[in-house]
């Protein structure tokens, strides 16, 4: 695991930047004692970084173990991660330091032990008594290749196979080499002169210990004699083996090969196999061998008392099946069952009733491990149904763009939205419990309710139930049902700015309280949606169609051929803004032929069905303008309380009143500005190829270098918002590690200095000029270009007058000015509370018609506390760029504290949080320094190096809320969730489940009393006889190289601390060895009673015989 470099920032000490303590020093001065009296009760010592879980799927799974007993599932993967899984809300994430891939995983049935083979040749031994499972030792494999391990039932001695041919038996307690080798040229026949290939399979005979069965990839398979050390029996087959599995009775075993036939072989009739099946083979006329198929990779044999056994496979269909689905064959008695899965096969389990391989399996379930889902299906019922999985693994059904933490919401809110989503279920699964079963819940210590949105490619929104350190899915939305889909690709119209996700979703604006929800996607279109629980049928979906331009006239260039200029005129109160939402625009192209007032999707004009959840209120879309094709949208803002909406890009600004729905507000950028433009703007020229802009895909675009990342760093949050990381794609790989920043590829080199984007927009109540005596509702706009204006917001009173007045909305002219692109802003009282946006509770929006009347005579705009503040108290504006963060008092306008955050590198995220019944600002930066800072002071009080940056996926991803709680998605589809509070990581040990529980291992299968008097049944082996240093002598030191892990020390001590800890492992030592006694004593009593019960049945067979003669038997 990483270590941190922790520089905890001593309080006061504000000298991490020379200037930066100089500059606040001087400013606090300058401040008046005012602002000096807010208490500040946020230190240092509040503040810690640590991991505390990660959900969703385990990123390119490579390896599958279950624990029949304690009924854990363990997974691997290619970069070395293992996630362990037991009843749902139980799961773990460990990681192996070297990232190498998970080829094999063993447990220690029963034992709260695994052990991971690695692609780098090591084996680990990992301790999952604890609750996070530490590597207890390591065995470094220096000439060999691992290829195959096995681990019998209650046994020490794990048996490896090499590359080379060979077999190496490892103790797992000391994970010390025997000096017992199995070489590869005594296994197979002397007369053989080639080579029988790596080992790809071991196992023991289940009814003898003594014998183990060795697969050769060639195709020989031998049956070894441990104590005899010489092979008992050879089976050769022209055929390359995949996979090799024993029926119970130790008399027969089957093979899977590369031809895609089954082999079953009796155990003494070496020459020729017993039967050779080919699942999926065309059976041909004349006797002749039926057609090859695909290679057959997993077989798995299993018995049953009641019936046939089941043979189950991955792999083997026919060559000509192309295009079908990977398929798991369950071949039960004369039945075949073909079920096809949505991805490849990595790997399956059959589980079964008993840990004994010597005893009938009863198989109950199949684990399918597949490259993105994980599926359990049940043997029991018939047309064999697939269990409901409860763990949260389907965060990547569709690729994440973008992602919101909400902490301490509402408590009516997660009901509310798992009511909706539970209509959402599907049908037809098992009956059944789900079968992995394992481990105990952690102590919940948490009391509120977290809530993390995630917006996907397909258009999907999710709500997952987040609170205490578990996560569930609450309820979905598709927004793209709004938009009629092209059947084909050539009646895909060519409006789309992106070729292929055109309904991806950028950026989500909620607001729990009142539930409205807001989204913009990447076809530059913005939907609101209103919260209700009964079902309605829209007839004309409402929707408005925005032009929204960059103002500045077009010039002659040196180009002769390229598109003449087209003359854009003013928008700023253009009725042509507004489209009535009755008839949508139709004009497609202006004068001169270019495409212009088109939107890129069309909506929907037949009636929609919506369902109880969430409801379109509006849809907004930006349209085509002279052949331009809308940009993207880089910041979004909806407000319940004014019922106002708005959004920018780098063109612009638009705000709408979704009651009305209006368009009120329609500005170029820079006519923001009005006279007060500071900049000189060069003009925009026109281009000859309009290439649509870049969407979701094109990250690595424009590789920056690092020196020039300094310089300019305004389009972190617009890149943030427009790219999605290749990684993202199904089928594509990320070849750079370097966060490179790109931009939408429309915006060609001139206009990327000249475009100023709206990277922030915050709506509020407070002062918006010097000359202010009480606060009003505005909007606070913040530009890539690190500037920050204020827009006034007249609104008409509540009730039937709100719908009727209109919103009056126009510049302050106040303007404010910081380095680097606004991010975040926020407010503070005169106490240094946070002020929250106004806003209503939410009230179903369906009622009868007398109800609403009621409402709308009862219910006045909700405001923020602020308004209810004395004239003469002041506010704080907090505002976060990229370089830096101030802190402003309104309405004087005069910055009290600044804090120049970082001089190299530049912030991705900045969000003003709770914690500890306090605030302060956290930010991510680019070069993986997690920082926070007090407010109103902007004091640091943590910096740490957490993570490197090193995809647009984690930069996109990354969230802070409330609570000392923070997210990203770590990988396509896991999603890794941090703390930041002392409080949280003292907690986080007593919150995580337990994997490891007592459970008594189940009766081994009675031998049964003619087995056990003529010697039939299980035969067992002494190894420790065979394997011991004493008998087998010391392995060669070259061979391997033991390592002991991190976890030795911390293993024996369990992650607990203190007194409580101790006792608590003395008393689980105790009940353990107690347990022990207690199976000691049953075991003795049991073996008394057979005894006892042998010598009553021998002393009545002798009653019986004891006058016959020996000829009357």
């Amino acid at each position: 695991m990483r270590k941190f470099n922790i520089r905890k920032v001593l309080d006061g000490l504000t000298a991490v930047s020379a200037v930066a303590s100089a500059s606040s020093a001087a400013q606090q001065q300058q401040a008046g004692n005012r602002e000096t009296e807010i208490q500040e009760t946020l230190q240092s010592e509040h503040f810690q970084l640590c991991k505390t879980v990660r959900h969703g799927f385990p990123y390119q799974p490579s390896a599958l173990a279950f624990d029949p007993v304690q009924k854990i599932l363990a997974i691997g993967t290619q970069t070395g991660a293992l996630r362990l899984f037991g009843r749902p809300g139980v799961e773990c994430y460990c990681q192996h330091d070297s990232g190498a891939a998970v080829i094999q995983l063993q447990f220690l049935i029963n034992e709260g032990a695994l052990v991971s083979a690695l692609a780098d040749d090591t084996l680990h031994l990992w301790n999952l008594r604890q609750k996070r499972p530490a590597i207890l030792h390591s065995l470094k494999f220096n000439r060999e290749r691992i290829t195959f391990c096995h681990l019998p039932f209650q046994s020490k001695w794990l048996y490896v196979g090499t590359e080379r041919g060979n077999i190496h038996i490892v103790n797992v307690e000391s994970f010390t080499l025997s000096g017992y080798v199995i070489m590869w040229n005594k296994a197979i026949e002397l007369s053989s002169k080639s080579h029988p290939g790596p080992v790809v399979h071991i196992s023991d005979n289940p009814m003898d210990e003594g014998k183990l069965l060795i697969g050769f990839e060639s195709g020989t398979v031998v049956l070894w004699d441990l104590k005899s050390k010489k092979a008992d029996y050879r089976y050769t087959h022209d055929e390359a083996i995949h996979s090799v599995a024993w029926h119970h009775e130790g008399k027969q075993f089957i093979c899977s090969h590369s031809d895609g036939t089954l082999t079953i072989w009796n155990v003494k009739s070496p020459t020729k196999p017993f039967q050779t099946i080919t699942p999926h083979g065309k059976q041909l006329k004349d006797g002749k061998k039926p057609e090859p198929c695909k290679p057959i990779l997993k077989v798995e044999y299993k018995t049953t008392r009641a019936g046939e056994p089941f043979i189950i496979l991955s792999g083997g269909l026919s060559y000509d099946t192309v295009g079908r689905r990977p398929c798991l064959t369950v071949m039960h008695g004369k039945s075949t069952a073909v079920l096809e899965m949505d991805y490849s096969i990595v790997d399956f389990l059959t589980l079964c009733e008993t840990p004994y391989p010597n005893d009938f399996q009863e198989p109950y379930a199949v684990v399918v491990l597949l490259e993105k889902d994980l599926v359990l299906i049940d043997l029991a019922q018939n047309g064999y149904p697939i269990f409901e999985n409860p763990y949260p693994l389907t965060i990547h059904e569709s690729p994440v763009t973008c992602c919101e933490y909400f902490a301490d919401c509402p408590v009516d809110l997660i009901p509310a939205l798992y009511s909706v989503g539970a209509r959402q279920k599907r049908q037809g699964y098992s009956k059944k419990e789900w079968p992995i079963s394992g481990g105990n819940w952690g102590v919940i210590t948490q009391s509120y309710s977290e809530i993390i949105i995630t917006g996907h490619a397909d258009g999907s929104i999710k709500f997952w139930d987040a609170s205490a350190i578990t996560l569930q899915v609450l309820y979905k939305l598709k927004t793209a049902k709004v938009f009629e889909k092209s059947r084909n690709k050539d009646e895909r119209p060519n409006t789309d700015i992106v070729d292929e996700d055109p309904y991806a979703i950028q950026i989500i604006s909620w607001c729990p309280e009142s539930r409205m929800l807001c989204i913009a996607g990447v076809s530059a279109h913005v939907i609101i949606y209103r919260f209700s629980k009964q079902e309605v049928t829209t007839e004309v979906i409402p929707m408005l169609e925005v032009r929204l331009l960059y103002e500045i006239n077009d010039v002659e260039t040196p180009d002769g051929d390229q598109v003449p200029p087209v003359p854009t005129p003013g928008t700023g109160s253009n009725p042509q803004s507004i489209v009535p939402q009755s008839h949508p625009s139709t004009s497609s192209s202006s004068s001169d032929g270019l495409r212009d007032n088109v939107p890129c999707l069309k909506v929907k004009n037949s009636p929609l069905k919506q369902s109880p959840g969430y409801q379109i209120e509006l849809v907004i879309q930006l349209v085509w303008v002279s052949g331009e094709p809308p940009q993207q949208i880089t910041s979004l803002a909806i407000n319940s309380a004014y019922g106002l909406v708005v959004f920018g890009n780098c063109n612009g600004i638009a705000m709408v009143d979704y009651l009305q729905k209006t368009v009120l507000l329609n500005l170029g950028t820079i006519e923001l500005y009005g006279s007060n433009d500071p900049y000189r703007r060069e003009p925009r020229s026109p281009r000859k190829t309009r290439q649509p802009s870049g969407g979701l895909c094109d990250i690595n675009e424009g590789t920056v270098v690092p020196e020039d990342r300094c310089k300019s760093p305004t389009s972190a949050k617009m890149s943030r918002k427009l790219s999605l990381p290749t990684e993202l794609k199904p089928d594509l790989d990320v070849k750079d590690n370097s966060f490179s920043r790109s931009r939408s590829s429309s915006v060609t080199s001139i206009d990327k200095e000249s475009r100023e984007a709206i990277s922030a927009l915050h709506f509020c109540e407070t002062f918006t000029r010097k000359a202010d005596t009480s606060p009003s509702p505005c909007l606070w706009v913040g530009t890539t270009l690190g500037t920050v204006l204020v827009i006034v917001l007249n609104l008409p009173p509540g009730g039937e007058q709100r719908l009727l007045q209109p919103v009056i909305v126009s510049p302050s002219g106040t303007i404010l000015r910081l380095k680097g692109a606004i991010l975040r802003m926020a407010f503070l009282d005169t106490t240094g509370s946070l002020v929250p946006p106004a806003h209503e509770t939410w009230r179903e929006h369906h009622e009868d018609k007398d109800e609403k009347e009621k409402a709308k005579k009862r219910r006045p705009v909700s405001v923020s506390p602020s308004s209810s503040q004395e004239i003469s108290e002041n506010q704080y504006a907090v505002i976060c760029s990229e370089k830096q963060a101030k802190v402003i008092s309104l309405p004087s306008q005069n910055c009290i504290y600044k804090q120049n955050i970082t001089e190299t590198s530049f912030v991705l995220r900045g969000d003003i949080v709770s914690l500890s019944n306090s605030i302060c600002l956290a930010c991510f930066c680019a070069n993986g320094h997690i920082m926070t800072f007090s407010l109103p002071s902007l004091r640091p009080l943590l910096d740490v190096y957490y993570l490197p940056l090193t995809n647009m996926r984690i930069a996109r991803t990354f969230c802070f809320t409330d609570n000392g709680q923070a997210l990203y998605l770590v990988s396509p589809t896991e999603i890794q969730r941090l703390t930041y509070s002392q409080e949280t990581c003292e907690n986080l040990q007593e919150m995580l489940g337990e994997l490891f529980t007592l459970v008594e291992t189940p009766e081994a299968p009675n031998r049964g009393f003619f087995k056990g008097l003529f010697g039939g049944g299980a035969q067992s082996l002494d190894r420790e006889e065979l394997f011991g240093e004493s008998a087998s002598g010391k392995a060669s030191r070259s061979l391997a190289q033991h390592i002991p892990g991190p976890g030795g020390i911390e293993g024996v001590k369990g992650a607990a601390s203190g007194v409580v800890g101790e006792l608590a492992r003395a008393r689980l030592a105790l009940d353990e060895r107690g347990q022990k006694l207690g199976e000691l004593e049953e075991k003795t009593a049991a073996m008394l009673y057979s005894a006892d019960s042998f010598s009553k049945h021998a002393h009545e067979m002798m009653l019986k015989y004891k006058d016959k003669k020996w000829y009357q038997f």
